[in-house]
């Protein structure tokens, strides 16, 4: 993992009580990521999740559950077996360069053993600050936290006792 640039870097940490093997499954199985990878009400779909370096990440989301637009076209950069796995939207999953909207972006997920459950650590890099910026200002924050936090709710449900 590389050093947190606060000028080009947003992160996000939480500690999810659930064990690191249930956070990788959510991540890295389409029919779990398709229940909180996007802001609830809408929903997603997962189009393509090929969980290998150079594989294709490609997402859609519906506000009604019919009508699906486009929402990731990626492609994963790095995967560590249960513990890293990052992709970027700046190359689509045909390998072509891309321009996505609203930025383009790498985000770097890492996993690690938590007294608790699971230490998240999310990193998103952009390439300049004003990108960076308007990440942050498009509520960055707010739709990372609210998937963040749905991600926790379902694993720590599912790994209740």
């Amino acid at each position: 993992m590389t050093t947190l640039d606060p000028r080009l870097d947003l992160s996000l940490h939480r500690v999810i009580r659930a064990p690191r093997s249930a956070v990788w499954r959510a991540w890295t199985q389409a029919a779990q990521l398709e229940r909180w990878w996007v802001p609830s009400p809408t929903v997603a779909r997962v189009d393509r999740l090929d969980v290998q370096a150079g594989g294709a990440f490609v997402t859609s989301m519906s506000d009604d559950g019919r009508n699906f637009v486009p929402h990731t076209d990626s492609i994963f950069l790095v995967i560590e077996d249960g513990r890293r796995l990052v992709f970027t939207n700046a190359v689509n999953s045909e390998w072509r360069p891309a321009a996505p909207a609203p930025v383009a972006m790498t985000a770097e997920i890492t996993l690690s053993d938590h007294p608790e459950g699971t230490d998240y650590h999310v990193v998103v890099r952009h390439g300049d600050p004003a990108s960076r910026d308007r990440h942050e200002e498009l509520g960055f924050f707010e739709g990372w936290g609210a998937v963040t936090a749905a991600l926790a709710q379902l694993v720590e449900t599912d790994t209740a006792v």
